[in-house]
């Protein structure tokens, strides 16, 4: 992935299915103390027809919690109606910052209410960080393209991993990695999204060390006030079992720092002199004040502005091949990580960690892809923020459709949703970090030939700052592993298919040096 600050993820892989009914029950009376088992099981007769469409009380949640939690999830993501606009609008035309902000939100309000309603599942989707960034700074900024022909490129990628899901594919790839490799994704995508969330609210950024603390080793400023305070609030509130904890957080330090703003005009944070005086102790993302009248009219103009062969006049066949198989490999295991993630985290997973209807969500999941490019707004993906709604409480498919219904009113409150700055949503991502964290337990650490994939699968992830690298590191380390200790016939052979992908994708660079293709 490209180095944007953003991308994201969760865990909480459960073992075995003899154990799976025990552990979920002791997390659903842990939780939710209120809530017992029985009122789960309610007859079909009693239940609403929401409740058995998503099955909520089976999955021992609530109308209540689903809400809140999709409501969570959306404030946990919805800094990419303010950044993929920033992103694309350096190589769209000028002009349509505005258009890729609705253009955006509308985009992402189908599909995460697709997921919710075809896959029930509490996974929202919108443009993917790092796919935008090569939209605006390789596609269209080096290789000679224009914005269209950079959408149909992602139109291109997503239709072929759509085709990878009907045929099975992508379904049967994901269910031959190794359980304990899947809950190492899990943990890696918790240590990386707890990363993403200090470095968005400046807690930690680039000094005399690749990462300090702070500024300059020490904490300055009001919005690490703001910071500090969401996320002890958060703590507290989680810890004394209080619903609503990460939504609460994420309200009351909004409200903190649009008081502080209201006195000490702090103005947005900068550390690039190009872009005027420095600020390096200013707000993140956007000021926490209300610019103008709070409801505008959208423009969707952006929808159908693509061009689906366009890029192979412009470059050639050959590097229209190897843009999008690496646009595809991104999206083709960024999702699988993220859906185990999500999953693990709300108990939903099967003895073998995979989620309910699978293929459902890798299909919705590809759609957005292909939905993406046709709107004009990037590749669209499914998003590890939220977890942040399944930590608090989101279980169904149900969420989805609340935090896809909350897109669909931002595109009317654009002005609303800027006032909320990173160091007022990013505690969210700390606490559920530490929460997809606690899975590391399960795996085998005295077992090297799982436990040193497992790590070298942890730890890229956060230091590379992506999770495709992250899975793909655990990959080839475990094939050599099983492969030196001669077992390579354990080896599922979509497994040995997945390693020579990656390993073309991490040297993709020399590859086209050798083809001579820029």
């Amino acid at each position: 992935m490209a180095s944007i600050t953003h991308r994201v993820a969760v865990t909480q892989l459960f073992g075995f299915a003899q154990r799976l009914t025990i552990w979920k029950n002791a997390a659903v009376s842990t939780r939710h103390p209120t809530k017992s088992l029985s009122s789960s099981s309610s007859s079909p007769g009693s239940a609403s027809w929401l409740d058995r469409y998503f099955h909520i009380s089976e999955r021992g949640s609530t109308i209540s919690r689903e809400v809140r939690g999709g409501i969570v999830t959306f404030f946990s993501m919805s800094y990419i109606l303010v950044l993929n606009p920033a992103i694309l609008s350096k190589a769209s035309p000028p002009g349509t910052e505005a258009q890729l902000a609705a253009g955006t939100a509308f985009v992402a309000a189908i599909m995460t209410i697709l997921m919710g309603v075809v896959a029930n599942y509490p996974m929202a989707l919108a443009a993917g960080l790092g796919i935008n960034a090569m939209v605006a700074y390789t596609l269209v900024g080096t290789q000679g393209m224009t914005y269209a022909d950079a959408m149909g490129l992602i139109v291109i990628e997503g239709v072929i991993i759509l085709v990878l899901v009907l045929t099975g594919f992508r379904e049967a790839v994901f269910k031959a990695v190794p359980d304990q490799l899947k809950t190492a994704i899990s943990v890696g995508i918790g240590l990386f999204i707890a990363l993403i969330g200090l470095v968005d609210a400046k807690m930690v950024r680039r000094g005399g060390t690749p990462l300090e603390l702070g500024l300059g080793g020490s904490l300055q400023g009001w919005p690490v006030i703001v910071f500090l305070f969401g996320l002890f609030l958060t703590v507290v509130l989680h810890v004394r079992k209080v619903r609503g904890a990460i939504l609460i957080g994420i309200a009351s330090a909004t409200v903190l720092a649009i008081v502080i703003d209201a006195f000490v005009h702090l103005g947005p944070f900068n550390d690039d002199p190009k872009n005027g005086p420095l600020n390096l102790t200013g707000w993140s993302l956007s000021e926490p004040r209300l610019s103008g009248f709070p409801v505008d009219l959208p423009s969707l103009s952006t929808l159908g502005h693509f061009s689906l062969l366009g890029s192979i006049h412009k470059v050639g066949i050959v590097s229209v091949i190897l843009l999008v198989f690496s646009l595809l490999l991104a999206d083709f295991f960024d999702t699988m990580g993220t859906m185990v993630a999500i999953g693990a985290e709300g108990d939903l997973l099967d003895e073998h960690g995979n989620p309910p209807r699978t293929r459902e969500i890798l299909v919705v999941d590809s759609l957005a892809a292909i939905a993406g490019g046709v709107g004009g707004v990037s590749s669209n993906t499914s998003y590890v923020e939220s977890a942040a709604g399944v930590g608090e409480g989101a279980r169904t498919g149900l969420a989805s459709v609340v935090t896809g219904c909350m897109f669909a009113l931002s595109m009317f409150f654009a002005p609303l949703v800027k006032m909320v700055p990173y160091e007022a949503a990013t505690p969210a991502l700390v606490v559920v970090g530490f929460l997809m964290m606690m899975q590391v337990t399960d795996i085998d650490w005295k077992s090297p030939e799982i436990a040193l994939p497992a790590f070298l699968t942890i730890i890229m992830m956060p230091f590379s700052y992506s999770i495709t690298n992250g899975i793909g590191a655990g990959f080839v380390s475990y094939l050599i592993v099983e492969v030196a200790q001669g077992r390579a016939r354990r080896i599922h052979p979509l497994m040995w298919a997945a390693c020579a992908m990656f390993v073309i994708y991490f040297t993709l660079a020399p590859i086209k040096a050798i083809l001579g293709v820029s």
